[in-house]
């Protein structure tokens, strides 16, 4: 019962980190920007990316605690599977991407759509896209390994 908990919690909060990099950068960026104009796109985009990473850090928290927590209940990492391995990896890459978005041109876009520096808020908001791609390429990869990883013959 406890192994199934920790399984679905663990995948919930990767589909809502990893889907909700999916929504931002594949559908309301896009469309934001045929959309709006950057007076009315900044803010929107500000205002979702505040809620989204509420979400975003509480998902990085449960996929800490539970993976870490599901090792420990097959054994260790010693008799992980070379899945775990690297979800593991692409998890600490992942979280430092979102550390650097969060601390860096989320910040600053922050700071521009509240002084209403339109150019600087673009420039901000073009590196968090650039920064969630990778981010995106790495959650995806993730959710193939931890979907598919230990029926592979590696």
């Amino acid at each position: 019962m406890l192994m199934a908990l920790l399984i679905a919690v663990h995948t919930l909060s990767a589909v809502v980190w990893v889907g909700g990099m999916f929504l931002m950068h594949s559908s309301l960026r896009p469309t934001a920007a045929v959309v709006l104009e950057p007076p009315l796109r900044l803010p929107l985009l500000c205002g979702v990316m505040t809620r989204f990473f509420i979400w975003v850090k509480a998902s990085i928290t449960l996929l800490f605690i539970t993976g870490i927590w599901l090792i420990s209940l097959y054994g260790s990492f010693g008799k992980a599977g070379w899945h775990v391995h690297l979800m593991a990896l692409i998890a600490v890459i992942m979280a430092t991407l979102f550390g650097m978005i969060y601390g860096g041109p989320f910040k600053q876009l922050k700071a521009a759509v509240a002084s209403k520096d339109w150019p600087k808020g673009g420039e901000a908001m073009a590196s968090i896209r650039k920064l969630i791609l990778i981010n995106l390429a790495l959650g995806l990869i993730t959710v193939a390994v931890g979907a598919g990883g230990r029926y592979l013959p590696l």
